[in-house]
């Protein structure tokens, strides 16, 4: 039992060692470089998910961020599925996309799970809060059950394996790196080290 603890102890300081080497430079490498959807821009994708208090607190920073983004950079919001609560949240946030509402209800969902204390985990929750939104009743449920958000859906549950992605926030850069608060220290400074691969990455 001795050993076991002991040998536990010495994983947790490779672990902390290996998470302050990282936080060095701010951000950790790929195992694998991710293709890009437009070769010609810089890629920022942000791993989220609605129930996840981080997530909450970061959404902010993060768009005052999206205000000063140029021109040559894509940032894409993606939904991370680990559970089936986890799911219900994306199919939320995909069919928005779909109705092309998301910049109406996106802070709004954030809000609601994490103030309000609403689970919004069923299709009629979901549709009592999108239609509170503006949004037509009956083209709600068929976003919500299209073939489209049914292929978002499978695709969202293999985007955070394919990324190393083990929690949210996550931001990933280019496909080449992953920038999260325990790589980069705080939420602030995630933001400067996207800003200094954009750069990177720009050139």
């Amino acid at each position: 039992m001795l050993k076991m603890i002991k040998a536990g102890l010495l994983l947790s300081l490779v672990i902390f060692t290996s998470a302050s080497f990282a936080a060095g430079k701010g951000y950790t490498d790929l195992a694998a470089v991710q293709p890009t959807q437009d070769p010609t821009k810089v890629e920022v994708i942000e791993f989220f998910w609605y129930g996840c208090p981080h997530c909450y607190q970061f959404e902010p920073a993060l768009t005052k961020w999206q205000e000063t983004l140029p021109a040559n950079v894509t940032f894409i919001r993606q939904p991370a599925v680990f559970s089936k609560v986890w799911a219900q949240h994306a199919k939320a946030y995909f069919t928005a996309e779909v109705l092309d509402v998301v910049e109406k209800v996106h802070a709004d969902l954030f809000h609601a799970i994490q103030v309000k204390k609403e689970k919004l985990t069923s299709e009629a929750d979901l549709a009592v809060f999108f239609v509170a939104h503006g949004v037509d009743k009956a083209a709600f449920h068929q976003a919500y059950n299209s073939f489209i958000v049914d292929t978002k859906m499978r695709q969202a549950k293999t985007m955070g394996p394919r990324y190393g992605i083990t929690g949210v926030p996550a931001v990933v850069v280019n496909g080449k790196y992953l920038v999260n608060n325990r790589s980069a220290g705080s939420f602030e400074n995630v933001i400067k080290v996207i800003n200094e691969l954009i750069v990177q990455e720009s050139k």
